[in-house]
């Protein structure tokens, strides 16, 4: 009897691992996990969209201060928690610990929007702030409304301190911990996707809470109250949940000994070794293959920075009421969201196998060029292309903020697509000290004069000019600075990871050719393979 060859199912089988790589009995830990960093990042999305929304549209406030708060506000809280999240790390457990350090933003987050928002005018410090600014010069208006405005920074600090306890501490530390190094090549790629569809729904809520309170005869200020009491609520009930996941996956998912062993994920942990910034510096110095990696990620972080600020300013131009800022952001976070899915799974892996390393790298640089230069054309020259826009029923204002916003999706985007996946394959051929030593030293210098670089660039030059329409000029000419050091420094290191990849490969073939070639030297190895095949000729 003669049955027909299934010929469907290994390739339907090919398919699944390919779209899906989860075994069934997996979805007892992944589903968790991706509910747990769905809901960290939902969060996330919610509070960086607020943050902005309460800093830009508060009284004498503007993009001004933003570059002020991230140095003078974000880093020394960042390094107080720091110095209190060790000392706590050695008085409790990896669960108590946990909890602690969700708990406070939870509390912090429900008390600004039902006590401190409804009582900021007694809170803040007007008149003093006013006396300042009349005594000072026009360009410390960032500064000082950072101390006008404190509680609304309070929040900017949190939410900001939110991305960097509980994505990149919490969440990644916990993840690395419980995660086998097999199911972390299937796992993390999912997180990803899971990462931006929180964004989509995280933005349409935005919008919803923006909305919906914007009823004829409610003021602006009434209407984004009750807006923040939404949005604030919403941030509590999902950092609620992120505890009660949290307590589920150390309940029932690490007591299932198929998915942790104590003492296995014991042996895998190694040590990474904490350059200081000197050390760092000295590192990146000594190779030129590490120190034009880490010039891509101190242009790409100090671009990013440059641009957003200025486009922020210009948001407050277009949507100066807190309720209309906040809807567009929500928009521009759902947006965010999808382009990022788009490009993740069909551009990035696409454009690196099929064109190249070298020009996805050169990829993220030229869109932020091209975006980042239409941005400025039309904020730059908006006087003299006014009567021309206007033929076309729009404003230069219009189409600044919308060429920003498409530089800011599209880089942003390609950060994840492109930027990060070229900027990870350069550190396959690197030996192992250079490989730890090396991601160890960028992440210190790369990350810190990224982001502050920037700041303190912009708070240099509104302390001397005054505003950051005033500066804009300027900022446009050292973003092209920066883009071409970026692109000189892809080429180079184009040319020496195209190197190191050929010798890597003639590295791993030298042992598979002396193996075959002793093989036919040697007496006894062709008796025995001669004996092994003379049953399967018989």
């Amino acid at each position: 009897m003669s049955t027909k060859p299934k010929t469907e199912e290994p390739a339907f089988g090919k398919l699944r691992s390919f779209l899906w790589p989860i075994h069934n009995y997996e979805l007892k830990k992944l589903l968790p996990m991706l509910f747990l960093f769905f809901c960290i990042l939902f969060n996330y999305t919610v509070l960086r969209d607020t943050k902005d929304t309460l800093i830009m549209t508060a009284p004498k406030s503007g993009a001004e201060a933003i570059p002020f708060l991230k140095v003078y506000g974000v880093l020394p809280f960042a390094i107080l928690f720091m110095v209190i999240y060790s000392k706590l790390s050695n008085k409790l457990s990896k669960k108590k610990l946990f909890y602690t350090a969700v708990t406070p933003f939870i509390v912090f987050f429900t008390l600004f929007s039902t006590v401190i928002y409804p009582n900021r005018a007694m809170l803040h410090p007007t008149d003093f702030c006013d006396m300042l600014q009349a005594n000072l010069p026009a360009g410390f208006m960032g500064l000082i409304s950072i101390l006008r405005n404190w509680t609304y920074s309070l929040f900017y600090i949190m939410a900001e301190l939110w991305g960097s306890v509980c994505l990149s501490l919490l969440f990644w530390g916990f993840a690395n911990d419980i995660t086998k190094v097999s199911e972390s090549k299937r796992f993390y790629s999912l997180f990803g996707l899971g990462a931006n569809f929180s964004l989509i729904l995280a933005g349409a809520f935005i919008t919803w809470a923006s909305n919906s309170n914007r009823a004829a005869g409610t003021t602006y200020t009434d209407s984004w109250q009750v807006s923040l009491y939404w949005l604030t609520s919403a941030v509590a009930f999902s950092g609620v949940l992120v505890m009660a996941i949290y307590w589920w996956i150390n309940k029932y998912v690490m007591t299932d000994p198929r998915f942790y062993d104590m003492n296995a994920q014991k042996k895998m942990k190694k040590d990474k070794p904490k350059l200081s910034m000197m050390q760092s510096i000295k590192f990146l110095a000594k190779s030129k293959y590490i120190g034009l990696i880490a010039v891509l990620v101190i242009s790409y972080g100090m671009c990013i920075n440059l641009i957003e600020v200025t486009w922020k300013s210009q948001l407050k131009l277009a949507y100066p009421d807190p309720n209309s800022y906040s809807a567009f952001m929500g928009g521009y976070s759902r947006n965010m969201g999808i382009v990022t899915i788009f490009m993740m799974l069909f551009v990035g892996g696409n454009s690196i196998r099929r064109l190249g390393w070298k020009f996805s790298a050169l990829l993220t640089p030229a869109i932020i060029l091209i975006t980042g230069g239409l941005f400025f054309t039309f904020m730059l020259f908006n006087d003299s292309l006014a009567g021309t826009i206007a033929a076309f029923g729009t404003s230069p204002l219009a189409l600044a903020v919308l060429f920003g916003t498409i530089q800011n999706i599209l880089s942003k985007s390609a950060k994840y697509s492109l930027f990060d996946p070229t900027k990870e394959m350069t550190y396959i051929p690197l030996d192992q000290e250079s490989k730890v030593k090396g991601k160890a030293a960028i992440d210190v210098v790369g990350a810190r004069l990224g982001k502050s670089g920037g700041a303190l660039m912009q708070q240099f030059m509104i302390i001397s000019l005054g505003s950051i329409a005033a500066m804009a000029p300027y900022i446009c000419g050292i973003i092209l600075l920066l883009v071409g050091a970026w692109s000189l420094s892809v080429v180079k290191l184009s040319g020496l990871f195209k190197k190191a990849m050929s010798d890597l490969e003639a590295a791993d073939q030298e042992p598979a050719v002396s193996a075959s070639a002793s093989a036919e030297e040697t007496p006894s190895a062709n008796a025995a393979n001669s004996s092994s095949e003379e049953p399967a000729k018989a």
